[in-house]
């Protein structure tokens, strides 16, 4: 079993970055320790106006909106800082890490990990998370994003463990909130809050797949055929209601055979096959021997009309 992580975005701690404050109030004690060399010639109080901007220079600290910057005062917590400008006391204060506070989003996947009715399956998810509380990211866990990643893959391959293939393919939505709320109670302690988990595929080998298919097909042949019987029965059941109609009523049961032939015989050259037993408990003879000869005058009619064709 193979559990894979990886974010879109490094959510790892990041360190303070320089500011156009501290390194322009660096050039300025730069250049008033040059005019002081340039109009007393004094190397001490040249080299202590650098000294002074230097540390003066580390002194001003810029966060970012979405940043909080942690501050320990030597080696005690003693508050956050940001967004924006902020001053801290320098060498001693110190601020050890600056935490993103926007939502990260991460994906992990569990590559051949067996459910409860032992089939191998690979799952790929995507992990939705932020950091709510930044003192207690910065101070109750080592590292956060590493306790956020093994978090989400323990928890992946455990609900995948006591889960069937069945319920893995139809149950989504509910595995998912399941998993969220695994996921959030173990990373609740150390700050980290998450929105969201969402599954993206879940692979089962090909054979399984096959057999898969096979199933379905041979469900939907006999769902297919278990219709065509039904229809079959009701197109019975109409054919026996309507004999007892023509039964009683004998007219109407010539109508509708009147009915069959003007159908049958209304295009030219069509060709009828009927019961000698319909001809006579219908009175059909008469009516066949009529359209017989209506067919042979319109043939014969056609034949004189014609004219001769050139040679």
């Amino acid at each position: 079993m193979a559990v894979l992580f990886s974010g879109s975005q490094a959510p790892s701690l990041t360190m303070p970055r320089p500011n156009f404050v501290g390194v322009a109030m660096l050039l300025a004690s730069v250049a008033l320790a040059a005019f002081e060399w340039q109009a007393t010639n004094s190397a001490v109080l040249a080299l202590a106006i650098l000294a002074a901007g230097f540390v003066l220079s580390r002194a001003p600290r810029v966060a970012q909106q979405w940043e909080r910057a942690v501050v320990l005062r030597l080696g005690r917590f003693v508050g956050l800082r940001g967004p924006g400008l902020f001053w801290i006391l320098p060498f001693i204060d110190r601020i050890p890490a600056v935490i993103d506070q926007r939502t990260i989003t991460t994906s992990f996947a569990a590559e051949q990990t067996l459910t409860a009715d032992t089939v191998p399956v690979n799952v790929d998810a995507v992990l939705f998370w932020m950091v709510h509380d930044v003192q207690r990211a910065a101070l109750e866990v080592q590292d956060y994003a590493q306790a956020v990643s093994w978090a989400a893959q323990t928890a992946l391959r455990d609900i995948i463990g006591r889960t069937t293939l069945a319920d893995l393919l139809r149950g989504r939505e509910h595995i998912e909130a399941e998993l969220q709320q695994l996921i959030d109670q173990r990373s609740n302690p150390w700050g980290v809050t998450v929105s969201s988990v969402e599954m993206r595929d879940i692979v089962i080998p090909g054979a399984l797949q096959d057999a898969m298919s096979r199933e379905a097909q041979a469900a939907r042949e006999k769902q297919a055929r278990i219709i065509l019987g039904q229809a079959e029965m009701e197109i019975a059941h109409s054919f026996q209601e309507a004999a007892k109609s023509y039964h009683d009523n004998p007219t109407a049961l010539h109508l509708r055979a009147m009915n069959m032939l003007y159908e049958g015989l209304k295009e030219k050259g069509a060709l009828m096959l009927i019961p000698s037993s319909a001809v006579e408990s219908m009175g059909m003879g008469g009516m066949l021997g009529a359209a017989a000869m209506r067919q042979a005058t319109l043939a014969s009619g056609n034949e004189v009309g014609q004219e001769p064709s050139p040679r």
